[in-house]
């Protein structure tokens, strides 16, 4: 009977040694790999970990010239649509890779789903009942230098008057030709 019981404190020892080890294992891994985000360029916005050992970074020396069609929305009308939290992240990666603002021409075209995202607060709450979230976001990419632009052919087609828009927007003719005409200045096209 003794040597039962000591048998079972030696089991239950190295089960609480092992279930132990497996604790620290897991948090060592959380310290070694866990990171904060980091939002250099658009504060706040488009979090990114820093990825010291990277070897293909962005060069610092090249300007970069990107326009963004920006067509993808959310049912979510209390946070940011994810396609304009992508600009963001595009900044801030560049940021983090060691290229300087002044290398950075970025512009974006809201139309489509992502239309909404363009509503003056008011506006925006007048429909969806919050805060637009959107506007605080715009507020930062425009500071980050990068261009904000609606197309009036989506706010036409959806009777939004220009005139409800975010002061950090500008309308445009359309999406198409804000693409077409960045493209033939030397822009790469990205859609989000």
């Amino acid at each position: 009977m003794y040597e039962i019981r000591i048998a079972l404190i030696g089991n239950l020892i190295l089960n609480l040694m092992k279930n132990v080890s497996i604790v620290f294992f897991f948090f060592g891994l959380t310290a070694v790999y866990g990171q904060d985000m980091i939002t250099p360029t658009v504060k706040g916005f488009g979090g990114i970990m820093d990825a010291p050992h990277a070897i293909e970074k962005p060069d610092p020396n090249k300007e970069y010239k990107i326009v963004i069609d920006i067509a993808t929305g959310s049912n979510n009308v209390k946070s940011p649509f994810y396609s304009l939290i992508n600009v963001a992240r595009l900044m801030n990666l560049h940021a983090m890779g060691g290229v300087p603002k002044e290398n950075m021409n970025v512009a974006i075209v809201i139309h489509g789903g992502a239309i909404w995202s363009v509503l003056n607060n008011e506006d925006y709450k007048a429909k969806y009942e919050v805060d637009n979230p959107h506007i605080p976001l715009f507020k930062e990419l425009k500071k980050a230098g990068v261009k904000i632009f609606v197309c009036s052919q989506s706010l036409l087609g959806r009777s939004i008057d220009h005139e409800t828009i975010a002061n950090e927007v500008v309308v445009a003719t359309s999406m198409l030709t804000v693409m077409t005409t960045y493209q033939l200045d030397g822009y790469a096209a990205l859609k989000f």
